[in-house]
């Protein structure tokens, strides 16, 4: 772009795909979304392009939603990684829980352990429960450790000891004699400090894994750009980009984290406290119930490995606008998990690629045009109508049988109601199966967004800085004085991380993860007030009991640092209803009927579209059924219900 054009961005949201690489930019009271095909050999280059279309520059915030880490893992193109562990406790990876990944296979297979038994070192150290010092029987002496290692050939380095939580002097010793081999290294004691060893192991080796390539990618965008570049993370806070290449393995989530909180607040903002969020992209679908504050999980598994980190409980499943249809063994029609991806994509791209669910919607009519993207992205509609209309017809009835799964699975199983909620929808193809997933649901309206087809990138974009850090304690909720302390430096921790200048505006939340004693697993609660007797109460209305005879134990403490962004600039009215509409051919209920095709911004505020309709917004679709009409909301978004309601 040349420097004469339009002013220097204030700030960017930015999230990878599979397919597009989205952008939202941000210029005074004005908001301005793109969408360039991504790069998935090189990612960084369509970040780029993007920064310098949208004229970043020295003293612009960048916030990223990247898919560096989550791709690395799933393709196992990660860094060789030697385990560095307390003697005897080297197979504790491969052992793992009790678990059965598959309850009804009669040969059930584990996902390989990302570190192979020959890479694992056990070393004559350990520490106990509270800190104290004890020796590993049978280990290797510290003193030949590196020689050990080299001989290993690393990429990355792993030191995860037995009781690490509760003090990291023994693994910062491993690691000063491990620096001069010149690799990464993680220490379980800095990234995770909590106790049960399998699950903070695991999550040491999957970063140690992740780092290598992860930095060379931030490095290559710094590289590139003199902007103020942050990395979105799983729990949707960011991090500045030094950091998040030292702990990849909190940006597993990254992208779907930026798109739920940009959910979340539509939904508010158009009256709805109870939605479930559906994010439909090139390669998957992305599903969330939310009810007030955002959903986290303590952990969760990611590619078959566990993370014991913080993170939003988002879904996802392999159907997205690039989900290859086919035919299995047995006969019968499939779609995904496998992705045509950016390249060579849909056959609708132009470029030899394979019929997929993109495919199928333009046979049907509710993709009525000849580019998408914004015009980023020519679509061959003579490839795509190869496939026969009924063929088209069981590809979307497939794919949007496992987006209901999917929905049911975030909500109905764990206990939420989906009757009476909204449903937003967002991503390129959201607002394509929405209506039909809504009324399967039971939902009361689907939500499209403003700015739907980029909504991860505008929640990067919109949901301010955030640290968080916690560590175990494992001690009896009465010793006051020593949670207070752990808490005290868990917070000068939080707030160092954020950039002096920010410092005064940051907000500090203290949380704990309380049990009583002898139990297993806790609850995760504020820590605020009388902290023993909101424990009894929240234990009583989680599993219908409380003992209050019975000690209460804190097991983990978490600090939580914000910082609030700026407000975004209001959604622009919109002009005259009905004007720069056409008609297309649109396959619905067995039958082929006229439909409007209409422009978002042509959408006046407080007006109606009707359905049949599709509504073309840049760089996504909603499709209005029969029986359906949309309404503009002041928020920018349009609330779409059947008609009658």
């Amino acid at each position: 772009m040349k420097r004469g054009g339009a002013p220097r961005a204030d700030a960017v949201g930015v999230d990878t795909g599979g397919t597009f690489t989205d952008f939202v930019v941000q210029r005074g009271r004005e908001l301005i979304a793109f969408k360039l095909p991504s790069t998935p050999g090189a990612p960084e280059l369509a970040v780029l392009a993007g920064l310098e279309r949208a004229r970043a520059a020295r003293g612009t915030r960048v916030s990223h939603g990247s898919t560096v880490a989550t791709n690395t893992l799933l393709e196992r193109k990660g860094a060789r990684v030697v385990l560095v562990t307390s003697a005897g406790f080297e197979d504790v990876i491969e052992i793992g829980r009790q678990d059965r990944p598959d309850l009804y296979a009669l040969a059930p297979r584990r996902v390989a352990p990302l570190v192979p038994r020959e890479r694992r070192i056990g070393v004559a150290q350990r520490a106990g429960p509270r800190g104290e010092r004890w020796d590993a029987r049978g280990g290797a002496s510290a003193r030949g450790l590196a020689r050990r290692v080299q001989r290993l050939t690393p990429e990355a380095i792993a030191i995860g000891l037995l009781h690490s939580y509760a003090g990291g002097r023994a693994e910062a010793a491993l690691r000063a004699r491990l620096a001069a081999l010149g690799v990464p290294i993680t220490c379980s004691s800095e990234l995770c400090p909590e106790l049960r060893e399998f699950e903070r192991f695991a999550t040491t080796i999957t970063n140690a894994y992740l780092e290598p390539r992860v930095a060379r990618y931030l490095e290559a965008l710094a590289r590139g750009t003199a902007a103020r570049v942050e990395i979105v993370l799983s729990h949707g806070g960011t991090a500045p980009a030094r950091r998040a290449a030292r702990e990849p393995v909190r940006q597993l989530l990254s992208g779907p984290a930026g798109g739920l909180r940009a959910a979340r607040d539509a939904a508010r903002a158009c009256g709805f406290e109870r939605a479930l969020t559906i994010d439909v992209g090139g390669t998957s679908t992305d599903c969330a119930y939310v009810e007030g504050d955002l959903p986290r999980r303590r952990g969760r598994e990611v590619a078959g490995f566990p993370v014991l980190l913080p993170i939003l409980d988002v879904h996802t499943i392999g159907a997205g606008g690039g989900s290859i249809a086919s035919v299995d063994t047995g006969g019968l029609l499939a779609v995904g998990p496998r992705s045509a991806g950016a390249d060579p994509g849909p056959a609708c791209y132009g470029r030899g690629g394979p019929a997929t669910l993109t495919d199928a919607l333009v046979v049907l009519g509710r993709l009525p045009f000849d580019a998408l993207a914004g015009g980023a992205l020519a679509l061959d509609r003579a490839a795509a109508a190869r496939d026969p209309t009924r063929a088209a017809e069981g590809v979307v009835a497939v794919a949007e049988a496992h987006m209901e799964a999917a929905l049911r699975l975030v909500s109905v199983e764990r206990g939420h109601d989906p009757r009476g909620a909204a449903l937003v929808a967002f991503g390129g193809a959201g607002g394509l199966h929405a209506c039909t997933l809504a009324g399967a649901l039971e939902c009361a309206a689907v939500i499209f967004p403003r700015h739907a087809g980029v909504l991860s990138a505008l929640g990067a974009l919109s949901g301010g800085a955030r640290r968080e850090r916690s560590r175990s304690l494992v001690c009896d909720a009465r010793e006051h004085a020593r949670i207070e302390r752990a808490y005290r430096a868990l917070e000068h921790e939080v707030r160092t991380e954020f950039d002096p200048a920010e410092r005064r505006g940051v907000r500090i939340e203290r949380w704990m993860l309380a049990r009583y004693r002898g139990q297993s697993h806790e609850i995760e609660l504020p820590a605020a007030g009388d902290f023993t007797v909101r424990f009894h109460a929240a234990h009583e209305r989680r599993f219908g009991f409380e003992t209050r005879g019975t000690p209460v134990e804190v097991v983990t403490i978490e600090v939580r640092g914000a910082r609030p962004a700026a407000p975004l600039p209001p959604a622009p009215r919109g002009a005259a209803a009905g004007s720069r509409a056409r008609i297309a051919r649109v396959r619905e209920g067995g039958a082929w009927r006229r439909a409007r095709v209409i422009e978002r911004e042509a959408v006046a505020s407080g007006a109606r579209v009707a359905g049949p309709a599709v509504v073309a917004d840049q760089g996504a679709t909603l499709w209005v059924p029969r029986g359906w009409s949309a309404h503009a909301h002041s928020s920018g978004a349009l609330i779409v219900t059947r008609s009658g309601r």
